[in-house]
């Protein structure tokens, strides 16, 4: 009798362990952190995806990506994005998003956002990938200034191409967003059918010092922050030119 109440509470309490495991994956573990601790947090989260896309522009697999990245009207950058296996699959993490102005081929923000999901198909395996995206379309880019979004269904998204001489004409060029994955070193296509990527006010409103929506961010432009430099500067170069 007392084997069965066990077995009955474990199912019970399994699956909400895991909304709280999934919840904290997506949201760093923060419980109510003061503004000062949001502040540093967006910051990191700049700097990591700054290095995140310095790899993806170095590294020779990544040739189809650096092609389209050109073309693209925004970029997705998620420095690490988690995957837990319990009883069904669970992945989150935090990103930044950038847009840019058609009309004078700059590029604004960043935006911060979470990713999450249930069982990612991470290609190349690991518990652990950097995820990038590129928004190719109008359409992708409008998505992603919604307060939340899921992709595939509000956008169209497709694993974008990856090899040494890889021809960026062999992707997908009907979808909205394109993605791409680095783990364990080795770079790959990840599928992110499904996935919800959700506005984070609290590092949005951190790091610009006042309530800032994506709109605001990365349309209106009405609010900027210095520290984004490092990053935006990076984006430029891995960009110009056609």
């Amino acid at each position: 009798m007392k084997r069965k109440r066990c077995l009955f509470l474990s199912a019970g309490i399994l699956p909400a362990v895991l909304m709280v495991v999934t919840f904290g994956m997506i949201n760093g573990f923060h419980a109510a952190p003061a503004a000062a601790d949001y502040r540093s947090d967006a910051r990191q989260l700049v700097e990591r995806a700054r290095m995140t896309l310095e790899n993806f522009m170095q590294a020779p697999e990544t040739e189809g990506f650096r092609k389209l990245a050109k073309d693209a009207r925004g970029i997705f950058i998620a420095p690490q994005v988690l995957r837990g296996a319990f009883v069904f699959g669970a992945s989150g993490g935090s990103g930044v998003f950038l847009a840019r102005d058609l009309q004078t081929s700059t590029w604004g923000g960043p935006a911060f956002y979470t990713i999450g999901g249930a069982s990612f198909g991470f290609q190349i395996g690991g518990d652990a990938s950097e995820v990038v995206f590129l928004a190719m379309t109008d359409r992708g880019v409008s998505a992603l200034l919604k307060s939340s979004v899921k992709l595939g269904a509000d956008a169209g998204v497709a694993v974008g191409p990856i090899g040494a001489g890889v021809d960026a004409s062999t992707a997908n060029l009907s979808a909205d967003i394109l993605t791409f994955s680095r783990s364990k070193g080795l770079y790959g296509g990840i599928s992110l059918e499904g996935a919800v990527v959700a506005v984070r006010e609290s590092l949005n409103n951190a790091y610009y010092g006042l309530a800032a929506s994506p709109t605001d961010i990365l349309v209106s432009k009405i609010v900027t922050n210095p520290h984004s430099s490092g990053l935006i500067e990076t984006l430029s170069r891995a960009t110009a030119g056609k």
